[in-house]
């Protein structure tokens, strides 16, 4: 943890833990100073604490969160007993963290209210700019699913793809940080747009915009694609390529303040032939990368011409935390395309899954006791024997996945077999299917690919539809309420590969779906009351993508 003159372990942006963002955090009244004997905010989370009692991390408060009672029935942080690591190590933390958060805007378990989605019109045949839409998932509010505000970008062409924040819980425990910024890497013009969330947050407006020559010079990067925010306050984002479109998995670094590019994040000589995702954990003096493809073949298109030429990613690659340089790949298959990659929440987990696009394959990753880090399958999506398709074999097509932050289940997509999953990993090395619903798909009935074997299922499946829509594509992007109750559905991977794949999402828009989901024993269900069409946008049919909460959610932050 980074060190401020302003700062306490009950503030800043985010949540002491995983599952405190579950649960919902106290609400603080006050603003906090920074000094821990005199702070001004009151507690009013709980009667037992007493009025008038200071700020959570004055001697007081902290002496009665130490009582272990009041410690169970309390969102948890980290251990205030656990002793300091040395001096400069990479797992070194401030001991007066408490467990409790000022951040005013989580109050106990909010569902979520509105979430942001960035829409492409590149490919559409639609000359309009990409754009941030706000979409409205209150189901009291007048304007339920629907968009509620655009905020269109400067320029043609951009493909806006993931996004992150300028501070999330990696920040937690600063006062100085404020989560109001977010980050929109472009992933073919390769600039970076800062959004304005903090001033109204129905309505973002543009703050910054880092221009591509920017990226290419200072970094000589291109095709950025994850954002995430880093304890230290500053911003980094992964990417794909060289500005000519070679692979190439370097970093990108922000200054969190004024969003300048500061140079690049790896240090050494060795760098990965090519990137794409990314998380860390300091705990572990870790992060890990994956590997998409190498952006001038897979740009345009999905060319099985490209298989078995290296083309297409196949490591998992481990860099030393600590002094940013690459020290390990991992082999998870010629061809895989690792893309999407979690650790689980628990930043004592030295573990986390990684799901594989073209090999249709779960791998979890974990640290040996060499103190290195391997790799093991341990779901693997049959393909199906098909005609009337690209291939005579169909792989599922896994393109997003994600963990429940009590890291009891784990989420992925099957974008082409058209389906979602919901497995329990209790035991992360067995993992246990226990919900799954089709929600359309490259396989469905009627359509032009006829299934001849498949392993799973006993016919095709229907085609699904909503509301009277017939939803066009596959699932593809995910992102799941705190509390784990309800997961968000988008259909777009990326339009060159919508446009190959699933022509009817550029004719007739992608949606936003959402499943009800059972925690207890597992299920997924549909809300067949719930349905964004960005099929009916003003300036016509467009591409939604990534999903994020104004407020963080499981894929945004990282506990540290």
């Amino acid at each position: 943890m980074h060190s401020h003159s302003k700062k306490c372990g009950a503030c800043g942006p985010g949540f002491a833990s995983p599952l405190d963002a579950m649960k919902g955090k106290s609400e603080i009244q006050g603003r906090c100073d920074g000094n821990k004997t005199q702070c001004s905010l009151t507690c009013v989370t709980d009667d037992r604490i007493g009025e008038g009692l200071a700020c959570p991390c004055s001697p007081k408060a902290v002496d009665f969160l130490r009582d272990s009672e009041v410690r169970r029935s309390l969102p948890r942080a980290r251990d205030l007993n656990k002793p300091k690591p040395p001096q400069g190590s990479p797992l070194q933390t401030d001991t007066s963290l408490v467990p409790l958060s000022c951040n005013i805007s989580v109050l106990k378990g909010p569902r979520e209210e509105i979430v942001y989605v960035p829409c492409i019109y590149r490919n559409t045949g639609r000359k309009k700019p990409d754009f941030l839409a706000t979409v409205d998932v209150n189901p009291k509010s007048s304007d339920y699913c629907q968009v509620i505000h655009r905020l269109p970008m400067p320029n043609l062409g951009d493909e806006l793809h993931h996004s992150g924040w300028n501070a999330c819980s990696s920040c937690f425990g600063d006062a100085t940080k404020k989560r109001n910024r977010l980050i929109l890497p472009s992933f073919i013009s390769s600039r970076i747009y800062v959004v304005d969330v903090g001033t109204d947050l129905r309505a973002p407006r543009l703050f910054k915009v880092v221009n591509s020559e920017d990226v290419f010079w200072k970094c000589s990067l291109g095709y950025p694609h994850t954002s995430h925010c880093l304890g230290n306050g500053e911003i980094m984002i992964s990417t794909l390529g060289d500005p000519a479109g070679s692979g190439k998995g370097g970093f990108i670094l922000l200054d969190g303040e004024t969003f300048e590019i500061k140079g690049n994040w790896e240090k050494g000589d060795k760098i990965p032939p090519m990137g794409y995702d990314f998380w860390y954990q300091p705990r572990h003096n870790v992060l890990i990368s994956t590997e998409w493809g190498i952006p001038k073949c897979l740009g345009y298109g999905f060319d099985p011409n490209d298989l078995k030429k290296g083309c297409y990613g196949r490591r998992l690659n481990v860099w030393d935390w600590t002094t940013h340089t690459y020290v390990q790949a991992i082999d998870v298959g010629e061809d895989a395309a690792p893309l999407e990659i979690r650790f689980l929440h628990n930043p004592d987990a030295a573990e986390g899954y990684v799901g594989c696009t073209i090999s249709s394959a779960i791998h979890r990753f974990y640290k040996t006791e060499r103190g290195d880090w391997a790799a093991e399958k341990v779901i693997q999506v049959p393909s199906k024997k098909v005609e009337g398709w690209l291939l005579p074999d169909m792989p599922g097509f896994i393109t997003d996945i994600l963990i429940s932050l009590d890291d009891r289940f784990l989420y992925f997509s099957n974008w082409l077999h058209g389906d979602i999953r919901q497995y329990n990993i209790s035991d992360t090395r067995k993992p246990k299917l226990v919900g799954q619903v089709f929600l359309g798909g490259s396989i469905t009935k009627g359509g032009p690919v006829t299934v001849c074997r498949d392993e799973e299922l006993q016919s095709q499946p229907d085609p699904f539809f909503i509301k009277g829509k017939r939803v066009p594509g596959g699932p593809q992007m995910i992102q799941l309420s705190l509390d784990g109750k309800r997961l968000y559905v988008t259909t777009s991977l990326y339009s060159a590969w919508d446009r190959q794949f699933y022509p009817n999402l550029i004719k007739d828009g992608s949606v936003m779906l959402q499943l009800d989901v059972d925690t207890e024993q597992g299920g997924l269900t549909v809300n067949e009351s719930f349905l964004v069409d960005f099929g009916k946008e003003p300036d016509g049919p467009c591409l939604a993508h990534e999903i994020r909460y104004p407020g963080g959610d499981c894929t945004s932050d990282i506990w540290v």
